[in-house]
């Protein structure tokens, strides 16, 4: 079963997190946004509180879509992001926006927007070998601010994922390309980048863009809805 909670009223909002952490990571934005939207926080399979379910990308999506109130707006981050855009393509959703995310996380050589494949392969064999010291290595990707750190180490132990839901993520991360699945949604879509992104660059913007899809570029790194400048505009 995967663990979901409703806050708020207004029109429904889903928030899907990224690989290794929880929906607590919204908290802040639960705060801000809770009495214009009603928001469902879904934690990803295996991740937080939520019971591992086995297989890949398709499974993990239908699982969600099993809780997913009718017709919401849908926000992924990360890899939230890539599986917000898988489930967009089977069910009914009203908006889909995707935060630091990608339809597909890998550099190949008609893909320039992603990360390169021997560095994730390096990780992905870091992570295997020791968990704490490849989740800490994650974390320092995320931000280079000291009490944020602290902020995003303290989630992933109060809310862990299981090793088997990371290895599930990373394979779904490497081996997932959505891009087409993207470019054949009939919603309105836009994306929210951050500048300083190691993950996700910027220069994604200009893909996004080739498609019709609004970009807002945030001074920040991979987190770009803890910023103060991060908004939610429908």
């Amino acid at each position: 079963m995967l663990y979901s909670e409703t806050i708020g009223t207004g029109p429904n909002l889903v928030m899907l997190h990224g690989w290794g952490f929880s929906s607590a990571l919204f908290s802040r934005v639960i705060d801000k946004y809770k009495n214009q939207y009603q928001i469902t926080l879904i934690d990803l399979p295996g991740h937080g509180r939520s019971d591992n379910v086995d297989g890949g990308i398709d499974e993990w999506c239908n699982e969600i879509i099993n809780i997913l109130p009718e017709n919401p707006i849908l926000l992924g981050w990360s890899l939230g992001g890539l599986i917000a855009i898988n489930i967009a393509s089977k069910s009914k959703i009203s908006n889909l926006i995707l935060v630091a995310s990608t339809p597909n996380f890998i550099k190949s050589f008609n893909w320039e927007y992603g990360i390169d494949i021997n560095n994730f392969k390096n990780f992905s064999e870091s992570i295997q070998a020791d968990i704490s010291k490849g989740l800490k290595r994650f974390i320092s990707l995320q931000t280079t601010q000291k009490s944020r750190l602290r902020e995003l180490s303290n989630l992933i132990d109060e809310y862990p994922a299981s090793p088997s839901s990371l290895e599930q993520g990373l394979e779904i991360l490497y081996s997932t390309d959505v891009s087409n699945e993207l470019k054949d949604l009939s919603i309105p879509i836009q994306a929210i980048l951050g500048k300083n992104d190691v993950l996700v660059p910027k220069k994604l913007s200009y893909w996004y863009e080739c498609q019709g899809i609004p970009v807002t570029i945030i001074n920040t790194g991979h987190l770009p809805f803890l910023h103060s400048d991060f908004k939610l505009s429908l």
